[in-house]
């Protein structure tokens, strides 16, 4: 049955997409004003939360905006209601509306930012750039009948358990006989109270990520069949999946720097684009970094990319790039616009599965501060 969701269970369903712990150290991401335990009628996807864009949520009648860039990113000492920025908090506040934001957990996270600007340059073969984050492992263990067996090892790995590289619902099993004695109120699947049982079970072992741990468990609840389930949860010092800021892949051919500058243009619907290097050098590998990529310069280099495509380029950032051989594509910083009909989309998706009515829509409001003449 269709229902109205509360704000925080669309947050659920995006940190699923981008979980909190792939931020990096010090961002401010997460509710920054309002509050989600309401329900949410209309969410508004936007790049940056400025005065414009809440006048169009008011006029949209918006519950939740959820933003990329966090218009809260520095520690207010004042809030001052006749500058833009303290209009605009007083607005959200006026009209209810809640500000969410997913930042550096939305670059790095799988299937985020980065891999929708990576998708629109045409890059294959696709890679982490700049590793920030290596997902925790776990082993779970379970007993369960024999008769039980195979359904409980298809909801664990329907549920994202025992994926192991290229393979999914890996798991070690090992028979044995369980022994219990059913109490005064218990209600045995097997056996009977005052009398000592014997069953022959199966042992299941099988890894999970941190992150799908809780998930991984209800699955296997809800289809094991004992009243008190025993499972055991260890941590590992395997190495999970990494995420990271950036990607690198490679374009399906060679393509010289001023073509593949004019590809990025169309790309990305900017005017115009800085380059740094010689316009007819062939290039293929292509590392692309949303926002302000002058840190991963050498990074990009390293991991072998022929041109690097991202923002705010500095002056003796581009020397650098020149001496390390790197070709540079800066399009700039509002690229990341590319966030709004990404998480649209994400989200609509997820809603309609669950059956929840929120309309999901993507800010028009240009937010670019910048202009060429």
């Amino acid at each position: 049955m269709s229902r109205v969701p509360y704000g925080y269970e669309i947050i659920q369903l995006l940190e699923q997409l981008a979980p909190k712990q792939l931020a990096l150290e010090g961002d401010r991401i997460g509710l920054q004003i309002g509050t989600l335990n309401k329900p949410v009628k209309k969410v508004m996807i936007a790049l940056d939360v400025l005065e414009d864009v809440v006048v169009e949520a008011i006029d949209q009648q918006v519950d939740l905006i959820i933003a990329h860039h966090p218009p809260l990113y520095r520690p207010l000492k004042q809030l001052l209601t006749d500058d833009g920025h303290g209009r605009m908090i007083a607005a959200c506040i006026k009209h209810d509306i809640a500000v969410y934001a997913a930042h550096t957990n939305l670059d790095v996270a799988d299937g985020g930012l980065n891999d929708w600007l990576a998708e629109a340059l045409g890059l294959n073969d696709t890679a982490v750039l700049v590793p920030t984050y290596t997902e925790p492992l776990k082993k779970l263990v379970v007993y369960v009948p024999v008769s039980h067996a195979e359904a409980v090892r298809a909801a664990l790995g329907d549920a994202g358990a025992g994926h192991i590289g290229r393979y999914s619902h890996c798991t070690f099993n090992s028979r044995g006989v369980g022994t219990f004695l059913p109490h005064e109120g218990a209600r045995p699947f097997i056996g009977e109270q005052g009398r000592l049982e014997e069953v022959e079970e199966v042992r299941i072992e099988t890894i999970v990520p941190a992150s799908l741990e809780r998930e991984a468990i209800q699955a296997m609840l809800a289809v094991h069949p004992y009243e008190e389930v025993a499972y055991d949860i260890y941590p590992l010092d395997n190495e999970g999946r990494r995420f990271g800021l950036g990607r690198i892949g490679r374009l399906p051919q060679p393509v010289t720097l001023g073509a593949f500058a004019e590809q990025v243009k169309t790309a990305f619907s900017v005017p115009a684009v800085r380059v740094v290097g010689r316009l007819d050098d062939l290039v293929q590998t292509v590392a692309v970094l949303g926002g302000d990529g002058n840190k991963f310069v050498a990074a990009a280099a390293s991991a072998g990319a022929d041109v690097y495509v991202t923002g705010d380029v500095y002056y003796h950032t581009a020397h650098d790039a020149q001496a390390l051989g790197l070709h540079i594509i800066d399009p700039g910083h509002n690229v990341e616009k590319i966030m709004k009909e990404g998480v649209a989309r994400y989200l609509i998706t997820e809603l309609s599965k669950r059956q929840w009515e929120a309309e999901v829509v993507a800010s028009s409001v240009h937010t670019d501060p910048f202009q060429f003449v």
